[in-house]
């Protein structure tokens, strides 16, 4: 049996916050504003997971308005969503993400980030795609006011479930 999930996660982008994409820290003057780390790639892939078992979105296990998540590293959460699909008898399929940004280049961190996501979902790093666009200086990404990320996973029962 197959299970197919997706979202969008968008956060604003604020001098002097760290840039957390894909649980890689990349050097930037603005990063990600949110109550956790406010990794928006993190968020999708995880929030997709959670579509694909029926079990709402993020906010709804991870609430912003709880001070338990305040600062939460994002792959933790990740490791938690992991621990409730296991539970459900799924394992990852594949996942296609995307990150629309205009700054900082994302190419040279796209291994690592597909390393950290297949190591945190105990999958294979050939499951795991992850891709970037720019605005092309149009609209919120393109003026740096943000950052957008999208995630299409396909979750497969467990053969030992």
């Amino acid at each position: 049996m197959f299970r197919i999930g997706q979202s969008t996660d968008i956060h604003q982008l604020k001098e002097g916050r760290k840039m957390i994409l894909g649980g890689v820290e990349i050097e930037h003057e603005k990063g990600p504003y949110g109550h956790s780390d406010a990794d928006v790639l993190v968020h999708a892939i995880g929030e997709s997971i959670l579509g694909a078992l029926a079990l709402g979105d993020l906010g709804k296990h991870f609430p912003d308005t709880d001070d338990t998540y305040k600062g939460m590293d994002s792959m933790n959460m990740l490791k938690e969503i992991y621990n409730m699909m296991i539970a459900k008898g799924y394992v990852i399929g594949n996942l296609d993400a995307l990150i629309m940004i205009e700054r900082p280049k994302m190419a040279p961190h796209i291994a690592t980030m597909r390393a950290n996501i297949a190591q945190a979902l105990c999958c294979d790093i050939e499951q795991v795609s992850i891709k970037a666009t720019r605005g092309e200086k149009m609209g919120f990404v393109g003026r740096e006011e943000g950052v957008l990320a999208q995630c299409i996973c396909l979750l497969q029962k467990s053969e030992n479930a």
